[in-house]
C-alpha cells in the first residue's frame, strides 16, 4: 500500500496521502507506476470515447484525450520534457545544463519539444480514432501505461541520480533490474492479450508499439545519463512523454 500511495501520490493528482518518503517506498512506488499509468490511460480513453459517442469528431476527441494525462499529472511530465530538451540543447557542461533545467522559464528547445510532442500525440490519436473508437481508446491506455513503465525502467539499479536531492534522487537505482525486466515482460503479454481482443494483427501491433516506445525511451535515458551524469525528475518526465508519443505514433504505422 505504501508503494501504491507513493505511485499515485507522485504521478497523479488523485487525492492520495503519501505515508512514507524513503527509498523502500520509492522502490515499491516505481514498480507500481504502470498501475498509475493504467488509471490515467483509462480516464483519457473514457473521455475520448465519451465525446465520440456524443457526436464529436475524432480530432476533438484526440485533443481531449491528450489533455487528460496532462491534467492528471499537473503537467509535470510535459514540463520535464521541456526542461530536459533545454538542458540537452544547451551544449553547456553538465552542471550548467542542470542549472538551466531548474529555471522556471522554458527556452526554445523546450518549446519545440513540447509543440512537436503534443502535435504528434494528437495527430496519432486522431488517425486511430478515425479508424475506430476502440483503436483510439486502446491506444490511449497503452500509451499512458507504457509511459509509466518507462519510469520503472528508468529507476532500475545502475542508473544514478544527477543531483543529491529531488524526486530523481529518491527513486534513482531503487528498482532491481530483474523486477524491471519482469514488469516489462508482463506488460508486453498484457498488450498482446488486449490486442487479441481487437484482431490477430493487433495482438502483434500493440506489443511492438510498446517495445518501440521503451526502446526510444531507453535511448533518451542513456543520453541524459551521459550528458547530466544521472537522472532528475525532469528526465523522468521527458522519458515518460517520449515513450507515450512513440507508442502512439508506432500504432499508426503498418
Amino acid at each position: 500500500m505504501d508503494g501504491l500511495r507513493f505511485a499515485f501520490g507522485t504521478l497523479t493528482v488523485l487525492p492520495t496521502r503519501i505515508t512514507r518518503w524513503d527509498r523502500d517506498a520509492a522502490r515499491a512506488g516505481m514498480l507500481c507506476a504502470p498501475l498509475a499509468g493504467l488509471v490515467v490511460g483509462l480516464c483519457a480513453a473514457a473521455v475520448g470515447g465519451a465525446f465520440l459517442l456524443l457526436g464529436s469528431g475524432p480530432l476533438l476527441a484526440a485533443v481531449l484525450t491528450v489533455a487528460v494525462p496532462a491534467l492528471m499529472t499537473r503537467g509535470l511530465h510535459l514540463d520535464g520534457l521541456a526542461d530536459t530538451a533545454d538542458g540537452l540543447g544547451s551544449a553547456k557542461p553538465a552542471e550548467d545544463a542542470l542549472r538551466i533545467m531548474k529555471q522556471s522559464d522554458i527556452g526554445p528547445f523546450g518549446v519545440i519539444a513540447l509543440v512537436f510532442a503534443l502535435l504528434a500525440q494528437v495527430a496519432a490519436l486522431h488517425e486511430l480514432y478515425a479508424e475506430s473508437r476502440p483503436q483510439g481508446m486502446v491506444a490511449a491506455v497503452l500509451a499512458a501505461t507504457v509511459a509509466r513503465l518507462a519510469l520503472t525502467r528508468a529507476s532500475r539499479e545502475g542508473v544514478p541520480a544527477a543531483r543529491p536531492e529531488g524526486l530523481g534522487a529518491i527513486v534513482a537505482a531503487t528498482v532491481p533490474r530483474r523486477s524491471a525486466a519482469l514488469a516489462s515482460g508482463l506488460l508486453l503479454v498484457l498488450c498482446a492479450a488486449a490486442g487479441a481482443l481487437l484482431s490477430p494483427y493487433d495482438a502483434l501491433r500493440l506489443p511492438l508499439a510498446a517495445l518501440a516506445a521503451l526502446g526510444i525511451a531507453e535511448l533518451l535515458l542513456r543520453r541524459c545519463v551521459r550528458r547530466f551524469g544521472g537522472v532528475t525528475g525532469d528526465v523522468f518526465g521527458a522519458v515518460a512523454e517520449t515513450a507515450a508519443t512513440v507508442a502512439l505514433v508506432a500504432l499508426t504505422l503498418g
